[in-house]
């Protein structure tokens, strides 16, 4: 059993629909489960020697909504090294706009700096096609248990 913490940034509900579907999941694996909208750096240093799952839309100019951008930013100036931390990333955008799933981009981009380590692919969830984002990150999050499964 492994001790995953879910980090939602949404903007319309969707980002938070798909993270309570995936604690579902999760815990249907046997894992120990969090969900945390506007989380705090300390909320997600309990996770450092553990696993995140991080689902964020984009907003703007391809930023993160305003629920997960001061943790971005906290993590960014004081999160430190964190090679012990495994993660996953599940991103939603709209490929009419220029930077389509920008927000999970960067946060992608800033785990790699810290030194965590992504298991799997990063999904990308287009709105334009996806209506239901859930009907396509269910089985995306089914595989990623099974990778932590494999881990443990």
């Amino acid at each position: 059993m492994a001790q995953i913490g879910i980090f939602v940034g949404t903007v319309y509900g969707n980002a938070l629909l798909v993270a309570e579907e995936a604690e579902s999941i999760l815990k249907e694996h046997g894992h120990e489960v969090a969900v945390f909208e506007d989380a705090s750096l300390e909320s997600w240093l309990a996770y450092c020697q553990h696993y995140v799952l991080v689902v964020t839309s984009t907003t703007g100019q391809g930023q993160l909504p305003e629920s997960i951008a001061p943790l971005y930013e906290a993590l960014r100036e004081k999160g430190g090294y964190q090679p012990a931390l495994h993660y996953g990333l599940i991103a939603l955008g709209d490929s009419s706009y220029e930077h389509f799933c920008g927000g999970g981009h960067q946060f992608d981009s800033l785990l790699q700096e810290i030194g965590a380590q992504r298991i799997g692919q990063v999904l990308e969830i287009d709105a334009t096609e996806h209506p239901e984002p859930e009907v396509l990150s269910s089985p995306w999050v089914k595989q990623w248990a099974e990778l932590i499964d494999s881990q443990g």
